[in-house]
């Protein structure tokens, strides 16, 4: 996801956060459902609140249930699936996604590791989307009923909780800027940057990324045909801006991509 598109100034935020319906008993059963220290997980200070006690972080290595095992393809959760918790990636990539009236998948947003995903379903106990992994993935699994009496006891938790939603909605106007008045050009280079910003957060490369969502989804999540998304790559090729070899980018003129989201000012 375009976490609120700040590359019209030079930053990028990244958002997290999926979740899923509550897990059966086979898959809390399942060796792959293995209970999980917050504490020693090495995504904690992108999911995590800082500055906690040691107390206080205890009480939060018992807010996560299990973790669950996500093959390629397969939904974490789906439109109308009850809502009972939130997810926090610690592996993998996942689409969200909304079917239109025409039967068509819109892609709504990208999610990857250290995000959380699921808040769409507080507001009507229902989650309103799909969250679909893009390749084989693990997430924690969060009771939403345990995070709020959490909340109510350690306020920095709280306090997260709040920037996470906040975030949601900063992310949502910055793809209302993006669809309703960037160019083709500008929407890629600025998905480009904001996806390498985010992985580089979490220790990869500032300048190469292998993508793990087709161009398709690119596209319905941009707002572009698969056409303008496949001309506009080949756009930056000839120009010498990035390198691409089928789904891995190499950003070879950061700053040319930066010129084309924010051009500068002719006085």
């Amino acid at each position: 996801m375009l976490d609120a598109i700040k590359y019209r100034g030079d930053n990028a935020s990244h958002a997290l956060a999926p979740e899923a319906q509550a897990p059966t008993q086979a898959q809390r059963m399942s060796p792959q459902s293995l209970k999980v220290a917050c504490s020693n997980c090495n995504l904690r200070e992108l999911c995590m609140p800082l500055g906690l006690s040691t107390d206080e972080l205890n009480r939060i290595d018992d807010l996560v249930a299990l973790r669950r095992k996500i093959k390629r393809g397969v939904a974490l959760f789906r439109n109308g699936d009850t809502f009972t918790s939130l997810f926090a990636i610690r592996t993998g990539v996942f689409k969200t996604c909304v079917a239109t009236e025409d039967g068509r998948d819109q892609v709504t947003g990208f999610q990857m590791a250290g995000e959380i995903i699921g808040l769409d379903g507080i507001v009507n106990d229902h989650h309103t989307c799909d969250a679909v992994a893009l390749e084989d993935a693990e997430v924690c699994v969060m009771p939403f009923n345990r995070i709020e009496e959490l909340s109510r006891e350690v306020n920095a938790l709280q306090h997260h909780v709040h920037k996470i939603m906040s975030r949601e909605i900063v992310r949502e106007h910055g793809v209302m800027l993006l669809l309703g008045s960037m160019r083709a050009e500008e929407r890629l280079a600025a998905f480009l940057l904001n996806l390498v910003q985010r992985l580089h957060a979490r220790g990869f490369s500032q300048s190469e990324l292998t993508l793990r969502m087709t161009r398709e989804e690119i596209g319905s999540y941009l707002g572009m045909k698969l056409e303008t998304v496949s001309r506009t790559f080949s756009k930056f090729v000839e120009d010498g801006t990035v390198e691409v070899k089928q789904r891995h980018i190499r950003i070879l003129n950061t700053d040319a991509l930066k010129r084309i989201v924010n051009p500068q000012v002719c006085l």
